[in-house]
């Protein structure tokens, strides 16, 4: 399953913050570029004190041991309440609808 879900989460090219476990270290804002086998290949950035270092890492599926990713953020501070978007301003495929009402009460 969790091979299924890496590969879903490569065909997608978004970005997802991976624990190695075998390493005991999260490899944050990572993108998955291939799943050949049981070896996944890794792509990520780090930032040391006056320069950023690009990192590609094949690493074992079974050292693996959770994978996350953003769904949404909002940004802090000051900002209107008219930036913001809401889930009105989300594509209309996307909406979550309400559920029916479970109490049987018909309007």
């Amino acid at each position: 399953m969790l091979h299924r879900k890496i590969y879903q989460l490569c065909e997608s090219k978004g970005d997802v913050w991976i624990y190695l476990r075998d390493q005991g270290r999260w490899l944050e804002r990572a993108r998955i570029l291939d799943i050949e086998g049981d070896v996944v290949t890794l792509r990520y950035e780090t930032e040391d004190e006056d320069e950023v270092c690009a990192w590609e890492e094949m690493v074992r599926l079974e050292s693996i041991g959770a994978v996350t990713q953003r769904l949404s953020s909002v940004p802090k501070g000051n900002i209107p309440s008219s930036e913001i978007l809401v889930s009105d301003d989300c594509p209309e495929a996307e909406q979550i609808r309400p559920r029916p009402d479970s109490s049987g009460n018909a309007d």
